[in-house]
């Protein structure tokens, strides 16, 4: 076995968050493995090492998915930072609201929801896709779904914007968003049932602690997970699914024509422009991946973005084609930690793309402004200038 190639890319550098594509592509072609000693990580770069680092818990660990020593140990005990079996029994009660049986019941209102408001903003002509569309969306439903009201309710987006740039490393993002992250992990070490909205889905993980479905103490992480995890990764996918449509005005004549091709269009977004590039894992011994050694102790970090750009695993990976309908894309993860929430999403993004599809025939769209995110990559303002209706 050898070391891994060594690069001095910089991946939390602001030009690589606004377009990590072309640096992907570079240390895909230097290698599976590359050791980054600017992040002091070893980056998993292509398609099957990041897919099979992602199945396997026991040599790549979750509990350090963030970049940085403090945001792992607020984590620690949560879903998202553990392993089995404690994760296991988490994140059954994590998921018994968001399985497709639970969701069923959603969805005619959410597919409501995402109607009206897209009949609004045709009717409006111009607006700005990401805070009419993109955030005010998805607030509404996983306000809803979760029961948050009043101050929970008001500071949810702030909350989950933060919470996800904590994750990367202690660069001057995170220390900024450490208060606002810390205001969310307070407000859910303190929370109670009565907080919650009656008959929601945070009421009901307050039932399972009571019936010792997961172990005391523990509702207020799940509750966390909800709106840390969820939230922020959820605007930004519809954010970019506009935005695609938008920029390929062909591919949304297909879905119009076609509305079964709805479900493939957002897989395709996730491929193309996942709202998380990259996440963390810790060796937990030496690991062999492709005759190259990732040391134990070792800070992973797996590169999801690059690893659905991978050209030994799709063809003509830089053209965006909702034909393609890429189910085994990698942008809700894999394995024992894929995305507990990605039904809900897909429902939110499949209710927008429907209505977008049925209702304009062409979106008119300004440049997009995007923002360095350490975790997430979204777009933060993106005009309409011009709705064409259907």
């Amino acid at each position: 076995m050898t070391t891994p190639p060594v690069s001095d890319v910089d991946l939390f550098a602001d030009e690589v968050l606004l377009d990590p594509c072309p640096v992907h592509a570079e240390l895909r072609e230097q290698g599976p493995v590359v050791h980054l000693p600017r992040n002091d990580v070893h980056a998993l770069t292509r398609y099957d090492v990041v897919r099979d680092a992602l199945a396997d818990w026991e040599s790549f660990s979750s509990t350090s998915i963030a970049f940085n020593p403090e945001a792992n140990e607020a984590l620690t005990g949560t879903s998202l930072a553990s392993d089995p079996p404690l994760h296991t029994r988490l994140r059954a009660t994590l998921t018994e609201n968001l399985s497709p049986r639970a969701l069923r019941g959603l969805k005619g209102r959410i597919e409501a929801k995402a109607d009206a408001l897209v009949a609004e903003l045709v009717e409006k002509g111009s607006f700005d896709a990401v805070d009419a569309l993109a955030r005010a969306f998805p607030l509404e439903v996983v306000a809803d779904l979760i029961g948050f009201t009043g101050h929970a309710r008001d500071n949810m987006l702030r909350w989950g914007q933060a919470a996800m740039q904590v994750i990367g490393p202690m660069n001057r993002r995170t220390a900024e968003n450490f208060p606002v992250a810390g205001e969310l992990y307070a407000w859910c070490s303190r929370v109670e049932a009565s907080d919650l909205a009656e008959g929601s889905v945070g009421r009901g993980i307050f039932d399972a602690e009571a019936r010792g479905a997961i172990p005391p103490g523990t509702a207020g992480h799940i509750i966390h997970q909800y709106l840390g995890a969820g939230l922020d990764t959820t605007v930004a996918a519809i954010g970019n699914a506009v935005a695609l449509l938008g920029a390929h005005p062909d591919q949304l004549g297909l879905i119009r024509e076609n509305p079964s091709l709805v479900p493939g269009a957002f897989n395709e977004v996730l491929r193309f422009w996942p709202p998380i590039n990259v996440w963390g894992r810790r060796a937990t011994r030496d690991v062999e991946v492709c005759g190259v050694t990732v040391p134990a102790g070792a800070q992973v970090a797996v590169l999801l973005g690059a690893g659905n750009r991978d050209p030994r695993h799709y063809e003509n990976p830089d053209a965006f084609l909702v034909e393609r309908n890429p189910v085994d894309h990698l942008g809700f993860g894999y394995g024992p930690h894929g995305c507990a929430g990605q039904g809900l999403a897909r429902l939110e993004a499949h209710a927008v793309i429907e209505a977008l599809s049925r209702r304009v025939e062409r979106l008119v769209v300004g440049p997009a402004v995007r923002v360095p995110n350490n975790i997430t990559r979204s777009i933060d303002k993106l005009p309409v200038l011009k709705v064409i209706p259907a």
